[in-house]
């Protein structure tokens, strides 16, 4: 039944509005009103504001509305007006509405997942009309919503004095500081929020990949397997990740009594942002090995059909013992995949912060880099430990080539790259897929290499595309071979 009820028009009494009341969005206009913050609330169905009102209407001030109209005209000036509505046609829709009825120097503020690209088209269009527009990146789930998520936030300066001291306010603390931060321009946060979840995919996957061996070389059960990811937190893989991982595999399934990891369908699935993380990498040119392997891990393990269909093959995988004793070499091997999971993760972390530096660069944003990883020690879901050393890193060296070879990563690498050597190995010998472990150990050696074998690529391109390369003698002087001729004559293309 569709409810006929009606809120009364409230006078501009709101320090900001929210839009759009799913779990997310209640739980972040609770967030406001737990703070201090009196917060306009309002949903397309009006049952969702009525829920809202009845449930929660005591644990702060909140103003609800019937409609856009008298949504906005709760809001103080310069108004904000903070969506969290589905990404996509429904967020166009309502910043529509509020456009309609706001005015010179008000913000409206996306606060879900959208393509930066879209951020960047709204926040020009909206500009030309005098109004604040803020693509806005929030982790941490319905939970972080509530209690203190980490937030990124883009758009202009002026925007960020109205809007930032409630942002922090709510946003997780860490030694005291806010999880929160001005970004960047126009779609700087939304970038910032991608990349993230993109290093997430990653971390997630090499976590998978450390259960999937412990289990099926090491033998561990998933008992065990719990116990030595509850051993892990008391090191430097110490983080969010690693905690609910403990969570899911201690847990036993009531109808079955088995690990309850053992009754999921083991089909991953995604929501898109690892995906757009990827395709924009090789947009800007950068190498994301990780995540883009995360990404297609979790398609792989969603064609149902595809696997069959090569099970049913029969394939001859030609596996090999790995010569793993369990009795004497158990404890070795659980060391070797904890040191393997360490230097894959940094090399994730690398590969994204790089992302932020290209976009930074290409777009004029001014991204501060240690504020990222500041902002990302609390609240999000890629919260760790490792985080203040990466804070740390780019606080010493603004400006590093990559985030491997700063000290505390470069000796780091160094002392667990043998063991990771051995566990890709080892994975590649039983037939264990390790994608994530794999493509970020050849990342690293790729950029240690003196020389790589992309001069027989640019060779084989000149050959048949006349595309044209670069001499070693001669690094600013461009030549094509003339392959058609008997004496495969030289030529300098200036």
């Amino acid at each position: 039944m569709t409810s006929t009820a009606q809120f009364a028009p409230a006078p501009a009494s709101a320090d900001l509005g929210v839009y759009g009341l799913g779990v997310m969005g209640a739980n972040l206009a609770r967030n406001f009103a737990h703070h201090g913050h009196t917060v306009a609330v309002a949903n397309r169905s009006i049952e969702r504001t009525e829920r809202l009102m009845e449930r929660y209407s005591e644990e702060g001030d909140f103003v609800p509305a019937s409609n856009v109209e008298d949504f906005v005209a709760s809001l103080k000036t310069p108004r904000v007006a903070v969506i969290m509505v589905q990404a996509g046609n429904a967020t166009e829709v309502v910043i529509d509405q509020l456009a309609e009825h706001m005015e010179e120097g008000d913000i409206i503020v996306d606060a879900g997942n959208t393509l930066y690209k879209d951020t960047r088209r709204r926040e020009e269009a909206l500009r030309k009309r005098g109004l604040h527009f803020v693509g806005m990146g929030v982790s941490g789930g319905e939970e972080g919503a509530l209690r203190g998520p980490s937030i990124m936030p883009g758009g202009t300066v002026e925007s960020y004095k109205r809007l930032g001291p409630m942002l922090e306010s709510i946003s997780a603390h860490v030694d005291g500081e806010p999880c929160c931060t001005h970004v960047g321009p126009d779609g700087a946060g939304h970038f910032v929020k991608m990349v993230h979840n993109g290093i997430e995919y990653a971390d997630m996957q090499l976590i998978a990949e450390a259960y999937d061996l412990l289990r099926r070389v090491g033998g561990l059960s998933v008992e065990e397997i719990a116990e030595v990811f509850e051993s892990w937190k008391d090191s430097e893989l110490d983080s969010y990740l690693i905690d609910i991982t403990t969570e899911v595999l201690s847990h036993t399934d009531a109808k079955t009594g088995k690990p309850f990891v053992d009754i999921i369908v083991d089909a991953a699935s995604q929501k898109g942002t690892g995906a757009w993380t990827t395709q924009t990498a090789l947009e800007l040119g950068v190498a994301v090995p990780a995540i883009g392997e995360a990404t297609f891990a979790r398609a792989a393990s969603s064609s149902p059909l595809v696997r069959s269909a090569v099970r049913d093959a029969a394939l001859d995988g030609g596996e090999q013992a790995s010569g793993f004793d369990a009795g004497a070499d158990r404890d070795e091997f659980v060391a070797q995949v904890k040191d393997a999971l360490y230097a894959s993760k940094i090399a994730a972390y690398a590969q994204g912060f790089d992302e932020i530096a290209a976009a930074s660069e290409l777009y004029g944003w001014n991204v501060t880099l240690a504020d990222m990883a500041r902002i990302w020690r609390g609240g999000c879901i890629i919260r760790a430990r490792f985080l203040g050393d990466i804070t740390a890193a780019y606080e010493e060296d603004p400006h590093l080539a990559s985030l491997l070879v700063a000290p505390t990563f470069a000796q780091a690498l160094e002392r667990c790259l043998p063991a990771w050597r051995t566990v890709v190995a080892t994975a590649a010998l039983t037939g264990v897929p390790a994608p994530a472990f794999s493509s970020s150990l050849a990342y690293l050696d790729q950029l240690r290499s003196d020389r790589l074998p992309a001069a027989l690529i640019q060779g084989q391109r000149d050959f048949f595309g006349s595309h044209t390369y670069h001499r070693v003698d001669d690094v600013d002087g461009t030549y094509h071979t003339l392959w058609a001729t008997e004496e495969r004559e030289e030529e300098k293309w200036d």
